[in-house]
């Protein structure tokens, strides 16, 4: 089976990229506070602290979405609710990214970020369960072993 590695392969990832998504962040942060230069009349100071407060909180994303990949790891159970609608949310963060990247980073940065989806979307499809062809009848338990189920004989009087 293939789903528990890559549900671990992905948990590490996720847990690697939201503590990269946040150093970086902190560090700009940091080289904005201190060139001290405002970017069309804005305030340095301003600028410096809601980018690491944007690292923080992508990071915790990121974090929160390796945490959902590690209970999937630890449990071999598919992600269900609120997890599973993280990791989507996930997948389509790391598609946007990536288109992102390819014009501004380059495609080594574009291959990272599609491998990283790539990975998300395996976990999630292999945790799916094969559905019901939409024209099949529901099976009554005829012709496979198993007694349908009827209703009690009606009592009779003597």
């Amino acid at each position: 089976m293939v789903r528990r590695p890559v549900a671990w392969v992905v948990a590490v990832v996720l847990f690697a990229e939201a503590f990269g998504i946040a150093a970086l962040n902190w560090f700009l942060g940091v080289v904005v506070d201190r060139q001290d230069m405002s970017l069309a009349g804005l305030d340095p100071h301003m600028m410096s602290v809601s980018s690491k407060i944007g690292g923080i909180a992508f990071g915790l994303y990121f974090a929160l979405c390796g945490l959902v990949a590690l209970l999937v790891a630890v449990r071999d159970r598919p992600p269900a609710g609120f997890g599973r609608v993280l990791l989507i949310s996930a997948a389509v963060v790391h598609a946007l990214l990536g288109a992102f990247t390819w014009g501004l980073v380059g495609w080594p940065a574009f291959l990272f970020m599609v491998l990283v989806l790539a990975l998300i979307v395996l976990l999630l499809m292999t945790y799916d369960r094969p559905a019901e062809p939409a024209g099949a009848a529901p099976r009554d338990g005829a012709g496979d072993g198993g007694s349908p189920v009827t209703s009690p004989q009606a009592p009779t009087t003597p």
